[in-house]
């Protein structure tokens, strides 16, 4: 059987293709069981994010091509729509590249720690779908401890390389305690939508998203139990706000000198942190000019990030190490269980010869026969039948001129011999007859 993963993601596919091949919650459960019962497929497991689909399955040689063809047709799709996005890897590769995922070197913002969170719950789903078998169970337990050694050892994720969460990243250099600070964020866009979240994820409770129109605000403060207001309302929310984010697509500024004043008056000179990632700028330079006030600008921010792509990089160079050995230690795992198979296989063979030879004999010693000639025709047929295939196998081999196999069988089949052997006794003797008087 063959492991294969295959699949599309960000850098094969558009968006419109990635959003027709991905599984909704609801369907991902149905897809796996009908995945699992093709006949080609032993064990199956499905990823799906954003920015990636793939299947993982334990299958037989022509497997990649019977799981493309499910996959376009479970999504009504075309197979040449999907046959020149679509990349496979089979046995070590799709090994390495499962744990090049796991640790986010195959992901569009490197390093990024989501993506394990992902592949833990797709490992939880595929096994309450009975979709795992011991290949991919040990498999995704290996990755999982890789993943670990990488984030432990390279501190790949540690340095944020996003303007949203490098805005975050500097906030906390300030604020010791996220959950007694309150932010007030300018704009709904994408960015804003991402700073969100992490000051969220952060431990920030007190969140407001001040917006043109209030419905839009709403649709980024709302699932985080925050406020949303409009921009006549910035002034009243901003002598409350420790920290200020600020990311719209207005020609002007937004916050001026003036307004910032007044608000650290009533703040009673609190200082507040500000993040100006707009261009052209929301938050007016003289800002910065305030005791009380650190500014930041996008500038700023993106020394911070050039700089952490540097050392994500490092890391990344660190991690392509350390799972090297993770695919080592999985290729020497999976010899000793296949050896392991191969060894009680070959046993259960040897016992079963063992078995109907003794209950043979059993047989003709209650019909009364000579128990001495029962032993020797036991031991004779016995003998015979354990050498049969052997035998069998090597003249195959002889005749093939198998040169492998044939330098092998001995190591196989014939007992050492020792280092020193005692002579016969016959052997003894002659030497001694030979002995010149």
């Amino acid at each position: 059987m063959t492991l294969l993963a295959l699949g599309i993601n960000h850098r094969t596919a558009s968006i419109a293709v990635r959003e027709q091949v991905a599984f909704t919650p609801a369907q991902l459960n149905h897809a796996l069981m009908e995945l699992r019962a093709l006949p080609q497929i032993s064990e199956a497991a499905v990823l799906s994010t954003c920015n990636r689909t793939e299947l993982y399955c334990v299958t037989d040689a022509a497997g990649e091509k019977v799981v493309l063809d499910w996959l376009s047709r479970f999504h009504r799709l075309q197979v040449d729509e999907l046959t020149h996005c679509a990349y496979h890897y089979l046995d070590n590769e799709a090994v390495r590249h499962l744990m090049r995922v796991a640790v986010g070197l195959d992901s569009m913002v490197l390093g990024e720690p989501q993506i394990l969170g992902q592949l833990k719950e797709a490992y939880q789903q595929a096994r309450e779908a009975q979709g795992l078998g011991s290949e991919l169970e040990r498999l995704f337990q290996h990755t999982f401890a890789v993943a670990k050694q990488v984030r432990t050892e390279t501190g790949i994720g540690k340095n944020p390389v996003s303007i949203a969460y490098a805005a975050v990243s500097m906030a906390s250099r300030i604020f010791d305690d996220f959950g007694r600070s309150k932010a007030l964020l300018i704009g709904a866009g994408e960015t804003i939508e991402l700073v969100a979240r992490h000051l969220h994820e952060a431990g920030v409770r007190k969140l407001t998203v001040a917006n043109r129109t209030r419905e839009r605000a709403e649709k980024v403060s709302a699932p985080l139990g925050g406020t949303a207001i409009t921009l006549p309302e910035i002034p009243a929310a901003l002598e409350e706000a420790d920290i200020v984010i600020s990311s719209t697509a207005a020609p002007l500024p937004i916050l001026g000198k003036g307004m910032v004043e007044r608000a650290l008056k009533k703040r009673r000179h609190r200082p507040v942190f500000m993040v100006d990632i707009a261009v052209p700028r929301d938050i007016e330079p003289e800002v910065g000019d305030l005791a009380d006030v650190f500014l930041y600008t996008v500038d700023d921010l993106e020394e911070v990030i050039q700089e952490n792509r540097r050392h994500r990089q490092v890391a990344a160079d660190q991690a392509e190490s350390l799972i090297e050995h993770g695919v080592s230690g999985w290729q020497h795992e999976r010899r000793i269980r296949h050896g392991g198979e191969l060894i009680r296989g070959y046993r259960r063979h040897g016992e079963s010869l063992r078995d109907a030879a003794r209950d043979q004999a059993l047989e003709r010693l209650a019909r009364g026969e000579d128990p001495t000639k029962v032993v020797e025709r036991l031991a004779h047929q016995l003998a015979n039948r354990l050498m049969h295939q052997p035998t069998q196998t090597l003249r195959d081999a002889a005749s093939q001129e198998d040169h492998a196999l044939l330098e092998a069988a001995p190591r196989l089949l014939m007992p050492p011999k020792p280092a020193f052997e005692k002579p016969s006794t016959s052997t003894a003797n002659r030497q001694k007859d030979d002995t010149p008087a």
